[in-house]
């Protein structure tokens, strides 16, 4: 698997680490976020079901620029 580093939030402390890479093998942007509480969580749930392989995670808006720049990566447009 290769792993690609994207980047990490903004004013990351000790506490906070949201994350994001991306894995060339699989084609696949790859997400480190806050567990959802279970209030958000069961708000999620009224649009659907979430897989006991998946769950939900929250991401600060401040890491919005680097989900574009993954996305870029998975799209190939990404310019070094």
């Amino acid at each position: 698997m290769a792993v690609r580093f994207i980047g990490i939030a903004p004013n990351t402390g000790d506490d906070e680490c949201p994350t994001v890479w991306y894995d060339d093998e699989a084609d696949e942007i790859v997400v480190q976020g806050w567990k959802a509480n279970e209030k958000l969580r069961a708000k999620c749930l009224e649009t659907g079901s979430i897989p006991n392989t998946e769950d939900a995670v929250r991401l600060p808006a401040r890491i919005v620029p680097i989900l574009r720049k993954a996305c870029d990566v998975a799209e190939g447009t990404d310019v070094r």
